[in-house]
């Protein structure tokens, strides 16, 4: 499977080749897969990239080039963790081409040739790196068809994975009557071979193939047949790694792991934190050294100017990367070729191990794949919603159509006793010209249920990924244990929480606040003009119950009961409100602070007593002479719930405008100050108990008389509401020094969830026993930086819990 090879130096640019690919000066030649050729370049500032182009023969297929655009933004949607972020994508000159960051790598046939078997270490860092990715591209319904040992590359830091399709893991890819564009696959699973297409557990399959060629050096299936049929050779691979890779290599997909199980099962903290401290052998790291000083001394030729049109589509190139270059940069201009270049034969399997061989004098130089168009729907996009009735997916484990193409667009034929180069017989593809682009929806229900299995998450019911809107606010809510309620500055949606499939959506209830829930099953949402009903059921927006006369709402404070408490302007002045939903009439208000311009102060209720609530006002709208006059300490106000009537305003302890405070029920007040937590009690304003730490601590939360709190070691304390008395406590696992994560008790409170910008790390309630943890990507993206966008629980009741990632989310049936 794959266009793996022996070693191959840097060669020299040929005649036809592309001397300038938009701001990029190409000075080698990397490599050679079936549909497409590696360079090595350089931009304006000497930083050296890599560029893929097609191949000639088939750059000007209108079939080839509407899927390399798909993969490309199927690239962007993927960069991150273990995927290269694409710096820019050109699509509209005679030959489209695309540009990644250069990381010293060798792809993992070149570093068996090498080395030999990889140490069973280095193994689980590697499956573990490429499950966590699968199961970002399993959690939409897709499927990846781009693992092979010449589309994953090893570097010193963990993995990459740069193939997205089928054309990056192509034996062979070739030119058709009729503008089709076909391809040989390396490789071929069970499902295929009984006349099924693939689905999520076929990637599965794969990795198993290629896990157990990186631990033993061979392949464990010698063919199609084999494939069909035959039991893997696992007898080499660590008697450690056995299991797993039997169970993804059985023959029935439902046997098989899901991709976030197998990641959870090779490195539970995670492939980066696994890869902590080196994971590859010697030769390897020598052999990356090497490659690195060669392609520092290749010098550049001089430059040639061009002229065309540049797409740029990476985040990278959104912050500036070549920006001001691009945009007058053109196309790739070819030098004329006499003949187009033939598509090669699959490449033999990589010598059996050997002792390491000396670095070569001219290292190669691991390129990223082309983004590779895959014959199943890609991501689905940012924006768009499928409407209610979109049909659902099949699950992973069926051998029905699933997520895939019409046939009129896949065409799809077995290579009946062709074997592969590397992992086993491999299918034919063929894509048409005029192939619709893949249906899109934003929830796909995951496969079957499966057992709970220690140390592995619950798999997904679903996943919904919702589309951004004019100033990107989005907001979310639980009604009735039935559905997510999602606001925006566009409409409000509600998401079935057992299906994730969206129930409605109602426009005449666009919201830039949270959704309000009563325990009598009301829904309101805070408009322009007032409190909007909106039914649970269908969405049926009605009435609104009027704001007091000229006030307008800045934010809501809190609610209890059928009272919501609220910042308001009127008159210029700002005042907390109490308003009175069953009644649709104002309570009280009383003048605030107007806060520091231009914002309107927000205030939060923290805690509630039988004659009084206490709030805070955020720290961001604090002015001057606010903090000033508290001498940088938070300053905590409580008001008469009846009249509103202020009652005292003070600091607690040495609590500062940005910490992290929280209250319960009973009053109490519970505060983050340096390296500890304070508890108060609000009625009498005395401290009630310390809890000492050694970094500083989060929000804490109160279930059943037990306070739940983490810090940012990665700690997470449960103790004595009332007392402080410590009753356990557990780490993450997630590295140290990130975010501080947010805990969150499960609807039964009997499991406590821990979200930072990592995972999601289930514990015990009771005894504090970590149960798993959760990951929709990498702990952290190669390099170290932090993911962009943080994990939050939301408690669902019965349909379990919703994590929410940015604007995906996940339906997870715990508890």
């Amino acid at each position: 499977m794959g266009s793996s090879s022996p070693l191959q130096p840097i060669g020299p640019l040929r005649d036809d080749d592309p001397r300038r690919c938009g701001p990029y000066t190409v000075l080698a030649r990397l490599r050679e897969s079936a549909s497409a050729v590696r360079y090595l370049a350089r931009g304006g500032d000497g930083t050296p990239v890599v560029i893929t182009a097609p191949r000639a023969s088939l750059a000007e297929l209108p079939a080839f080039r509407r899927r390399f655009a798909a993969e490309a933004r199927t690239a962007e949607r993927l960069a991150g963790g273990w995927v290269p972020e694409p710096l820019e994508v050109s699509v509209g000159g005679p030959l489209p081409w695309t540009a990644t960051p250069y990381v010293p790598a060798l792809t993992l046939g070149e570093a068996v040739a090498l080395a030999g078997p990889l140490p069973a270490r280095a193994v689980r860092v590697l499956g573990a790196g490429l499950a966590e990715t699968l199961a970002r591209v399993h959690a939409t319904g897709a499927v990846l068809h781009g693992l092979a040992p010449g589309t994953v590359l090893l570097a010193a830091d963990g993995p990459r994975l740069t193939a997205f399709g089928a054309l990056g893991a192509a034996e062979a890819a070739q030119a058709r009557a009729g503008g089709q564009l076909s391809v040989r696959l390396g490789y071929l699973t069970p499902e295929q071979a009984a006349g099924h297409e693939p689905g999520p557990p076929s990637d599965v399959f794969v990795l198993g193939l290629l896990l157990a060629y990186a631990a033993t050096g061979t392949p464990p299936l010698a063919d199609a047949d084999a494939i069909a049929d035959a039991e893997p050779a696992l007898g080499a691979v660590p008697e450690d790694l056995r299991p797993l890779i039997a169970r993804c290599l059985a023959k029935a997909p439902e046997d098989r792991p899901g991709a976030g199980e197998a990641a959870a099962a090779l490195a539970l903290e995670g492939a980066a934190a696994l890869a902590r401290g080196g994971w590859l052998p010697d030769p390897l790291i020598e052999a990356l050294d090497a490659q690195a000083a060669r392609v520092a001394a290749l010098p550049a030729p001089d430059d040639e100017d061009t002229d065309g049109r540049t797409v740029r589509v990476g985040r990278q190139a959104r912050r500036g990367t070549a920006a001001d270059t691009a945009a007058t940069a053109g196309p790739v201009v070819p030098r004329p070729s006499a003949a187009a270049a033939p598509v090669p034969p699959p490449l033999p399997l990589p010598p059996a191990p050997q002792a390491p061989a000396p670095v070569p004098a001219l290292l190669p130089v691991p390129a990223p794949a082309l983004p590779a168009p895959a014959p199943v729907p890609a991501l689905p996009a940012a924006a768009g919603v499928s409407a209610p009735s979109a049909p659902s997916a099949p699950s992973a484990g069926s051998p029905g159509r699933g997520a895939g193409p019409s046939r009129r667009g896949l065409l799809t034929g077995l290579a009946a006793g062709v074997t592969g180069a590397v992992l086993g017989g491999g299918g034919v593809l063929a894509f048409a010209s005029g192939d619709a682009e893949p249906p899109r929806t934003d929830a796909r229900p995951a496969a079957r249920p499966r057992p709970a299995v220690p140390g592995v998450p619950p798999r997904p019911r679903w996943a919904h990924e919702h589309p951004a809107t004019a100033r990107s606010t989005l907001h979310a809510a639980v009604w009735r244990d039935r559905a997510l309620v999602l606001t925006t500055d566009a409409h409000t949606t509600a998401v079935d929480l057992t299906t994730g499939r969206r129930l409605w959506q109602a426009a005449g209830a666009p919201s830039a606040h949270r959704a309000l829930t009563f325990a009598d099953g009301r829904l309101l949402v805070a408009g322009a003009d007032g409190f909007r009903p909106v039914s649970g059921s269908d969405g049926t927006v009605g009435r609104p119950l009027p704001y007091p006369a000229g006030v307008r709402l800045s934010s809501v404070a809190g609610s209890s009961g059928t009272v919501v408490w609220f910042t308001g302007t009127a008159a210029s002045r700002t005042y907390l409100f109490a308003y009175d939903t069953a009644r649709a009439e104002e309570l009280w208000r009383i003048q605030v602070p107007d806060g520091r311009a231009p914002r309107t102060p927000v205030h939060e209720v923290l805690a509630l007593r039988p004659d009084m609530l206490v709030v805070r006002q955020d720290p961001a709208s604090l002015t001057a002479a606010q903090v000033k006059a508290a001498k940088g300490l938070a300053v905590f106000h409580a008001h008469d719930r009846a009249t509103g009537a202020r009652r005292w305003f003070r600091p607690f302890g040495a609590a500062r405008p940005g910490g992290a405070v929280s209250g319960d029920e009973s009053g109490r007040l519970y505060t983050a100050a340096g390296t500890g937590l304070y508890a108060f009690d609000t009625g009498t304003r005395r401290p009630l108990w310390q809890l000492p730490g050694t970094a500083a601590f989060g929000r804490a939360r109160v279930a059943g008389g037990t306070l739940f709190v983490a810090d940012r070691d990665q700690n997470v304390h449960a103790v004595d509401a009332a007392t402080g008395r410590a009753r356990w406590r557990r780490g993450t696992e997630a590295a140290a020094g990130g975010d501080v994560p947010e805990v969150t008790v499960g609807p039964g409170g009997r499991t406590l969830f821990a979200a930072d910008g990592a995972q999601v790390t289930a514990f015990g309630a009771g005894d504090g026993r970590r149960l798993w943890k959760f990951q929709d990507a990498g702990v952290r993206a190669p390099g170290g930086g932090d993911s962009s966008a943080a994990y939050s629980v939301s408690v669902a009741g019965a349909a379990g819990v919703v994590v929410r990632r940015g604007r995906r989310f996940y339906g997870l049936p715990v508890e």
